[in-house]
């Protein structure tokens, strides 16, 4: 009989309310049963709010909750590291939200640490169980475009109002809290989903630049990729760009035909070939994490596998560590 995986969440803050806190409550064999916050009058009110059992003002007082038998990790990058290495001496299962880290090295400090506890991590890159993006993957194991040759990606984004405040700067562009700019938060999405759609990166080179002022760091990043396929990529994120409306495609092109998809845009999946266009609308779940959740607690209780690993999620760094490789050298991050 499967277990029921009882969690913790450090960090009760804006992505755990409908993305994934509800999921934890909602996925089979799972519940929520503590969340702390720095703030107790945050976590106490959102403990109320969800119904969760117990709440804490401090990291080490959940950790060492006798009734978490697991432990989701909400904060900005700068605090995942630390918090990741005092769950897994705890002899916990980690996991983390997106990115791993702020860098490669504190990914690989991660894992580390989690093997010697003998502790499984997770990483929240949540699109690698989507159901539209499920069915990406299965139109190119069947070899409906043939070969893979191309994939390129697409992301322009006007800023956000709280980008023009210097004095108070939301976290994603400040680098001692998110290790850059937006390119982190988001960019990291795209070239995840390209790691589990078509494997490993193996050779990677970008550029970065900001060029709106806005903030102190890169607000523009071009790169360009070869898989260890052999296929090749390249990919624009613009966070400056104009206010008319946004861009978000990723093609992926091959022998005999396309893919073409939104990262983070809810719009059908088209595959175009020869005999032409066909479309697949894949509504995305009320509480998007639900499907890779649920992964995550089957193979906890030994019954399934999650895509999402803490292996796969470092790969991921590596590549955004490449990419920013020169704009870094003179910046802060």
């Amino acid at each position: 009989m499967p277990r029921t995986i009882r969690w913790g969440i450090i960090g009760c803050g804006n992505v755990t309310e409908v993305k994934s806190g509800p999921a934890l409550q909602l996925a089979r064999n799972s519940a929520l049963v503590a969340v702390m916050r720095r703030d107790g009058e945050k976590a106490r009110d959102y403990a109320a709010r969800h119904g969760v059992p117990r709440w804490y003002d401090d990291a080490a007082s959940l950790t060492n909750d006798p009734e978490a038998d697991a432990v989701y990790i909400t904060t900005p990058p700068s605090s995942h590291m630390p918090y990741a290495r005092q769950v897994a001496a705890a002899g916990k299962p980690v996991y983390v939200e997106k990115p791993m880290g702020c860098t490669y090295d504190e990914c690989q400090a991660m894992l580390d640490a989690c093997e010697t506890a003998g502790v499984p991590l997770f990483v929240a890159y949540y699109r690698r169980a989507l159901p539209r993006f499920r069915k990406v993957k299965e139109l190119i194991a069947d070899g409906a475009i043939g070969e893979v040759r191309f994939v390129n990606a697409r992301l322009y984004v006007a800023p956000d109002a709280g980008d023009y405040d210097r004095e108070n700067l939301p976290w994603r562009v400040r680098p001692e809290i998110a290790g850059g700019g937006k390119f982190l938060d988001l960019g990291s999405h795209a070239l995840d989903l390209f790691d589990h759609l078509l494997g490993p990166i193996a050779e990677v080179q970008g550029q970065a630049a900001n060029l709106a002022g806005l903030y102190p760091v890169e607000d523009t990043v071009t790169a360009g990729f070869t898989f260890a396929s052999g296929a090749l990529g390249s990919a624009v994120w613009c966070f400056n760009a104009y206010n008319a409306r946004s861009v978000d495609i990723t093609e992926i092109i091959g022998s005999k035909g396309m893919i073409r998809y939104g990262c983070f845009a809810e719009i059908p999946v088209e595959l175009h070939t020869m005999q032409g266009v066909e479309t697949f609308a894949i509504e995305n779940p009320a509480h998007i994490q639900q499907p890779l959740i649920q992964m995550l607690v089957d193979e906890l209780n030994g019954s399934g596998r999650c895509p999402s690993t803490g292996k796969s999620a470092a790969r991921t760094n590596r590549v955004m560590d490449a990419v920013l490789q020169r704009w870094r050298v003179g910046h802060v991050c």
